[in-house]
């Protein structure tokens, strides 16, 4: 508590309400007290750190796949930033502060080489088998290797390759832990050129269960 020295117009030292006093070099000096920074948090700050925070929780453990899913963005920004600025805007929905991830929204990588049209996922034992049509017309090369993706969003894991089969072999296998059995996963492809310059926006395949 605030003490007042000289009558309520003199000056005082310590906090009388929202103000606080104090006496240097014979001067009385009084100043606002500072608001709480959690206090002045506004709902949109709270909003936007909800988001980044979810979305920072699905994407950490696929950093090093963003590295290569994102390299053509990653010209200003890291590629798990440029992931980051898109997962954010495009794939958490949902009102604050029950936000949920959209993974049919969410890209795992995003370039201008020629995707795919037609891909699907099946489990088989311990493993998941990717497969596609290449596209009748615009294909892409032929040398123009697999990335797959798969998230388990229950685990907070992931497995993944950069460096798969050729599109021209028209399917991909992934092992997967035994520990993931019985958990539902996300699954995505892309492409990336032979030469690592280009990379194919990801297409969402669903989500499958593990057995």
């Amino acid at each position: 508590m605030g003490k007042i020295n000289q009558g309520i117009l003199g000056g005082f030292s310590g906090r009388v309400g929202s103000v606080i006093g104090s006496i240097r070099q014979g001067i009385n000096m009084m100043r606002a007290k500072p608001n709480s920074p959690y206090k002045s948090r506004t709902l949109a700050q709270l909003q936007q750190r909800a988001k980044f925070a979810l979305a920072i929780s699905v994407l950490q453990p696929i950093t090093p796949f963003l590295r290569v899913g994102f390299k053509q963005y990653a010209y200003r920004q890291s590629g798990f930033n440029a992931a980051m600025s898109h997962t954010v805007r495009n794939a958490i929905k949902g009102e604050y502060p029950d936000y949920k991830v959209d993974y049919s929204n969410l890209i795992v990588a995003r370039g201008t080489l020629t995707g795919i049209n037609v891909a699907t996922a099946e489990v088989l034992a311990g493993k998941i088998k990717i497969k596609w049509e290449l596209n009748s017309g615009n294909e892409g090369q032929a040398t123009d290797k697999a990335l797959v993706m798969v998230l388990n969003p229950a685990k907070g894991q992931a497995a993944y390759i950069t460096d798969g089969a050729p599109r021209s072999a028209k399917s991909q296998e992934l092992a997967v832990s035994p520990y993931w059995a019985g958990d539902a996963v996300e699954v995505y492809l892309a492409f990336i050129s032979e030469d690592g310059n280009e990379v194919a926006t990801s297409v969402y395949l669903g989500a499958v269960t593990i057995v």
